[in-house]
């Protein structure tokens, strides 16, 4: 007999494997068929016509909501087939019933009837829908012993559980033992790699349909481009777009249409999004949300609050996506004005803390607005606290500068069972660099828990750890985390760079510069940026210049203030003020008073009183109202002996009334400060 082998599924699944050859215990046991009186009774004349005429009015009382007549009329008839078994089946399933549809199932089988493709496949898409994975693994057992595995209604039906288990790989066993396959069972596969996420595997599949000459159709696209939008492979949902034209299935059916909406604005594609969103009927567009969302992703505020009106306008009510993607983008903008207004928007609509997504999104945008309190007031009210909650609140207090708060909420998260991902560690590392009281085995704790979770191979988490060693001085420990990165990327390369130049480890640096590179890894401003920083902590003048050069020569990219502000620092620091000067004047920031402002301060450590009197002169000129400015301009002047100077530049500042802040220090003693 073909059939699948169960053995490898009972390994993959050890939870189930007790029980896999027969129902749960509560169901009556399934027996052998075996002869009945009613049999007899069955070949009686005009029987089958009895049977027919009681199935259609069991169906006809199933279809009108009335399960109770039907099961009255079942538990008359004188002789029950196949047929009547699966109507009622089918309809306990339809109305929610699972386990009273198995108990008929064990009660029909008792009975010596026998199951058919039929039953098989209601029965599973009941136990799929229900989520009684065990039963259906049973039912799986059972279906290889009566020899309908390789029916291609009821293998359908068992791709289909497997998918909804996560079990893609026996999923896709199943389906590739199938002798035939039709386009539904195509459509099952599909979906299930789009649900679970698989699209690279649902990308290989498609080809294979190809291969096989399998036309889709308009359900096969929209299962198709679900998945290449999930992972943004734009490229080849384009030519599926082609296809779609081409099968004139663009423009003439609606769930095409706004599946193309749905993608392109996954793909962060404003334009083409855009242009799928026109040819639509206002009335009958359903990406409305996707298309608001795509809109706030990239910034677009006017945009997205245009077509977030025109939505309500034709009668169409904002999902949790539009208000998301709304609040998304008060929080980047941080105008607190326009998220305040999304928030009693959605309070109006009725969103209130209903969604995890939302309650996130309202913590965050209130957080990135400086309104720490609120943020606090909302997670507060939150009546299931989740690692997203979480999350955004601690995303807020670090953005607020409350780090030990961060630390504390990582603590209780674990001490409530709430659990931390990848960004509450990184989260929590970032915190830990810039607190006052970190230590090096705070962040050690914190590797720990990365390596035990699964976590430390994880890019933005070992950029933290890079970042939190290296802000404690073991320059060793952030090396050892950065060489245990399968690939890594620009990223991780410009982390392990910024410790290297936090460090003073410019010549370090410029080997790692050379083998990114070699990787075939392209720098971008930053990676510079922290190796121009290397060089000026480590006093490498003509690497600093060599690397200040390539920049715009053999990578392309124009320096901007923060490579001059280095390379001006850099030169100042090795005494060369005159090339430091020309390279200020040729900056488009040449008016940056930050810049001069390090000039001065080279000018006054090596006494260069002729460049120092030019750049003191045109550093007031920029901050004629800046009492720091002035101060240090002053300060030069004593430096070198012009007392008189000094003296006349401090009596203008108090005559415009100039006033700098005075620093303060506060230190805690057994509690009090």
């Amino acid at each position: 007999m073909t059939g699948v082998n169960i053995a490898p599924i009972a390994k993959k699944l050890p939870a189930f494997s007790r029980a896999i050859t027969t129902l749960v215990p509560k169901y009556k046991p399934i027996t052998e068929p075996s002869s009945s009186p009613l049999l007899d009774l069955y070949c009686k004349a005009n029987s089958s016509v009895n049977a027919y005429k009681y199935n259609r009015d069991i169906d006809n009382s199933i279809k009108s909501g009335s399960l109770h007549s039907a099961l009255k009329l079942f538990e008359e008839m004188p002789i029950r087939d196949i047929v009547t078994w699966n109507i009622l089946i089918s309809g306990h399933g339809y109305y929610g019933l699972a386990k009273e549809a198995l108990y008929l199932y064990v009660r029909m089988v008792s009975e010596g009837s026998r199951e058919s493709s039929s039953t098989f496949s209601s029965l599973l898409s009941i136990c799929c829908n229900s989520g009684l994975y065990r039963e259906g693994i049973e039912l799986h057992c059972r279906v290889i012993c009566v020899g309908f595995s390789t029916n291609v209604y009821v293998g359908s039906a068992l791709v289909d559980l497997y998918m909804h288990m996560g079990l893609h790989d026996i999923a896709l066993r199943l389906f590739d033992d199938l002798p035939e396959r039709n386009l539904a069972t195509w459509n099952l596969v599909l979906r299930g790699l789009g649900e679970l996420g698989r699209s690279n595997e649902l990308l290989g599949l498609y080809y294979k349909m190809k291969l096989q000459a399998v036309l889709p159709n308009p359900i096969t696209f929209c299962y198709l481009i679900r998945g290449f939008g999930n992972e943004k492979f734009l490229d080849e949902g384009k030519l599926l777009h082609c296809y779609a034209i081409k099968m004139g299935w663009s423009k003439s059916n609606l769930f095409v249409d706004n599946a193309l909406v749905d993608f392109y604005s996954a793909c962060g594609s404003v334009v083409d999004a855009r242009k799928s969103f026109e040819v639509i009927p206002p009335e009958d567009v359903i990406s409305w949300n996707s298309l608001v969302s795509v809109y706030a992703l990239n910034g677009f505020q006017l945009d997205a609050l245009e077509i977030f009106t025109r939505m309500q306008l034709w009668g169409k009510k904002p999902s949790v996506r539009s208000f998301v993607g709304l609040l998304n983008l008060s929080s980047g903008n941080q105008n607190l004005l326009l998220g305040k207004q999304i928030h009693s928007r959605a309070l109006k609509m009725g969103f209130d803390y209903g969604s995890v997504h939302f309650q996130s999104a309202l913590i965050d945008m209130y957080g990135k607005c400086g309104e720490i309190k609120d943020s606090v007031s909302i997670y507060e009210g939150v009546p299931n606290r989740t690692l997203e909650t979480c999350n955004s609140l601690m995303t807020s207090l670090l953005h607020c500068g409350i780090v030990q708060d961060v630390v504390e909420l990582f603590g209780l998260m674990v001490d409530e069972g709430i659990g931390f991902d990848e960004v509450s560690l990184s989260t929590t590392l970032k915190a830990l660099s810039v607190s006052a009281s970190a230590c090096l085995s705070s962040c050690t704790l914190l590797h720990c828990s990365a390596i035990k979770s699964g976590f430390e191979s994880d890019t933005v988490v070992s950029c933290s750890l890079i970042d939190a060693y290296s802000r404690s001085g073991q320059v060793k420990l952030s090396l050892q985390v950065f060489e245990k990165l399968p690939s890594p990327n620009v990223i991780c390369f410009t982390s392990i760079l910024n410790a290297y130049a936090r460090n003073g480890m410019g010549k370090e640096g410029l080997k790692m510069l050379e083998t990114m590179i070699q990787n075939g890894l392209k720098p971008d401003r930053v990676t510079f940026l922290c190796v121009l920083a290397g060089c000026n902590h480590s006093g490498l003048v003509e690497e600093g210049r060599k690397v200040f050069s390539s920049m715009k020569n053999l990578h392309g990219i124009y320096p901007d203030r923060q490579h001059y502000l280095c390379m001006v620092d850099l030169l100042g620091r090795a005494g060369l003020l005159d090339e430091a000067e020309e390279l200020l004047k040729h900056a488009r920031e040449k008016d940056d008073s930050v810049m001069w402002s390090s000039l001065l301060r080279s000018c006054r450590v090596h006494q260069n009183e002729a460049a120092g009197r030019r750049v003191a002169k045109i550093l007031m000129d920029l901050e004629p109202e800046d009492p720091a400015a002035w101060l240090q301009a002053s300060n030069f002047y004593s430096d070198i002996g012009d007392f008189e100077t000094s003296m006349q530049i401090r009596e203008v500042a108090v005559a415009r009334n100039m006033q700098r802040d005075i620093g303060y220090s506060l230190i805690e003693v057994n509690g009090y400060c």
